[in-house]
Formats: C-alpha cells, structure tokens, sequence
C-alpha cells in the first residue's frame, strides 16, 4: 500500500468513531424522545439514512484503497480514485442531515441536492477505478 493510500486509511480510521457516535446519538433521540426525532418521521428516515450511507461510504472507501494502488492510473487519477467514495461519505449524508434540520420540517429542502452531487462524485470514482483496474488487467 502506498504512503498516500496508508494517510488517508488512517485519516478515515480515525474519523469513523463520529459515526459511532452518530448511531449512539440517533439511539439517544429514540429512548429520550429529545429533538422532536420520534415526532417527525419524515428526519427519522432521512437521519437515520444518512448515518447508514456515512458507515458504509466509509468502510467501501477503506475497501477500495486496496485497488487504488494496483490500478493502472497516473497519480492524478489515483487521487480522484481515492478521494471520491470519502466525498461522497461527507455529501450524501449531509444532504439527509442537513435537509431537514428542523424538527418541524415536513419535507426537504434544497440542500439535498447534495445527495446527488455525491451520487456523480461516487460514480465517477467508481468508473476511473474501474477503467484503471481494467487496464491493469
């Protein structure tokens, strides 16, 4: 694994506990009925969405820093191979987050627009890792 590939699984690593942490908080919210979370399905569905995609955007990101390396890309294409899945960890789940905010929110706002720009940057991740594992073939 390459020094690159090593930092940012470490760098991911160390960020994935804010999950945990996201998980025992969606659980706090359901036991203590605080912030309105039980009272509005329409965020639980949306909070509880963006904490699954944030864990396993995560953990796909650690997966494919095992190709990334293998891969036969320039380096500038490596980084974007390594880089996309942890964007798309930050804006899909911060789309369903950030959505509906409010506890009295009875439908989205405009900032889940970001669920598909991190949609686009994942495949796009997704496609030059794919032709460059392709190449190395």
């Amino acid at each position: 694994m390459t020094r690159e590939s090593r930092r940012l699984a470490a760098l991911l690593l160390l960020i994935y506990p804010t999950v945990v942490f996201g998980g025992v908080s969606v659980l706090r919210f359901l036991i203590t009925r605080e912030h309105g979370y039980v009272d509005n399905p329409l965020r639980q569905d949306l909070w509880r969405a963006g904490h699954a995609h944030a864990g396993v955007f995560l953990l796909l990101s650690l997966v494919l820093l095992r190709y990334v390396d293998e891969a036969a890309l320039s380096s500038p294409w490596k980084a974007i191979a390594r880089l996309t899945t942890p964007t798309a960890a930050i804006l899909v789940p911060a789309a369903y987050f950030l959505s509906v905010l409010s506890p009295a929110a009875t439908e989205v706002n405009g900032l889940i627009g970001l669920a598909f720009v991190g949609a686009g940057v994942l495949i796009l991740g997704f496609i030059v890792l794919g032709i460059g594992l392709w190449k190395a073939a």
